[in-house]
């Protein structure tokens, strides 16, 4: 795409182009200049530069320049220039740094995709080649490490999500919170855009690693730590909050008949799978790990390559309704195998630790109920899938 064809494009779709920058004084002109010539729509975020920054800067007069005293990270650069962006009016804001790993004759490449994609509601990262030479191996490492993270977060894998060369909706960003400040951001932005249902993807870019010039304010102690914190915390929204709401948004939609043909029924897994997926969702339900249900089933699932979906709908078999027989089960079975007949009078159980032996009774009597009805539900489970398959592959070829 030749750069006027691009600046029309650009204008069309309401794009900025956004640049934060701190002591990158050897390379910052180059990218502004290439920048300039796609489009004069462009944001600078001078986070606090001690270097000949300012002066560089001096020279653009047609930019929108916004200037920190003092340097506050990238996390704020970003977020500054995203409130700008939008209260400015854009849509979309393509982020790029100021090091001169990005070519910014790569902007064309991310308006094409933004052109091309529908619905419109997409966050584009560019993927770098991180097997090429002059990679650092850090760099390379981070890289893998994020993307695992990512995937686990929000069940969409990509190439690179480290890469700062970015196109981002303004729309989706305007009505998100965040908290982090630093390099960490770029995780928490597009966690919590997927979260809110937005097509995050990869496109590639170029990318030039010139250590004579190039200076990486990256810290790999506090940096990584800082980020292992954030992956930490955003697990744990993941299990605790996301994947349930998930869930029940998907179930309350589609309703228990039309869940059990499309997810169980209609799952391309295989019935050895299926049963085992449901096997482990009656196991943990049936656990005396109340409030821990949804949390250990979805991690066990992941974990163990199951059907998350089919794993946490069974985990719900212990419904309230259900709690008292599962309990009054649990505990009966617990005085047969311990050999214990327990009393259920108040003030005997308060007395003499009796409470410890009821305890006792009734964890032995759950999880032992949760193995055998594991096994029972798996068995059933598997057989029958078996026998729904043989009567689609006779159906098929009849």
């Amino acid at each position: 795409m030749n750069p006027s064809l691009a600046n029309q494009k650009i204008d069309s779709l309401n794009v900025c182009v956004l640049i934060p920058t701190y002591n990158n004084d050897r390379t910052l002109q180059r990218v502004i200049d290439g920048v300039l010539e796609y489009t004069n729509h462009i944001i600078i975020v001078n986070d606090g530069a001690t270097d000949n920054t300012k002066n560089i800067l001096s020279k653009y007069d047609n930019l929108t320049i916004i200037t920190f005293t003092e340097n506050k990270g990238k996390g704020v650069a970003l977020r500054e220039g995203f409130k700008k962006a939008i209260h400015l009016g854009y849509d979309f804001a393509i982020t790029i740094d100021s090091d001169g790993q990005h070519f910014p004759n790569d902007i064309p490449v991310f308006i094409n995709a933004l052109e091309q994609h529908q619905t419109k509601n997409v966050l584009f990262i560019g993927a770098r080649n991180m097997e090429q030479e002059g990679v650092p191996g850090k760099s390379s490492f981070g890289n893998k490490f994020s993307n695992f993270w990512f995937w686990f977060e929000t069940g969409i894998k990509l190439q690179d999500t480290q890469s700062g060369f970015r196109l981002y909706p303004l729309q989706v960003i305007k009505n998100l919170r965040f908290f982090t400040t630093k390099f960490e951001f770029e995780i928490e932005v597009i966690v919590k855009s997927a979260w809110k249902n937005v097509d995050v993807k990869n496109i590639p870019i170029q990318v030039l690693y010139d250590e004579n010039e190039r200076v990486s304010h990256f810290r790999p102690f506090k940096d990584f730590t800082r980020i292992s914190i954030l992956n930490t915390w955003l697990v744990f929204l993941t299990l605790v909050y996301i994947k349930p709401r998930n869930f029940f948004k998907n179930f309350k939609k589609k309703g228990v008949k039309q869940f059990f043909i499309e997810d169980v029924l209609g799952s391309y897994d295989s019935p050895k799978k299926k049963a085992l997926s449901i096997a482990l969702g009656v196991f943990i339900g049936l656990t005396p790990l109340w409030g821990l249900h949804s949390v250990l089933v979805i991690f066990l699932a992941i974990f163990l390559n199951l059907n998350k979906a089919i794993a946490f709908a069974f985990s719900n078999v212990s419904i309230p309704p259900f709690i008292p027989f599962i309990i009054y089960t649990s505990t009966k079975i617990g005085e047969k195998i311990l050999g214990v007949q327990n009393t259920y009078k108040l003030d005997e159980i308060t007395q003499n630790f009796e409470f410890v032996k009821h305890l006792k009774t009734y964890i032995v009597g759950s999880f032992t109920l949760a193995t055998i009805s594991a096994c029972i539900f798996g068995i059933i489970s598997y057989l029958f899938f078996l026998m729904f398959n043989k009567k689609n592959t006779a159906r098929n070829h009849g």
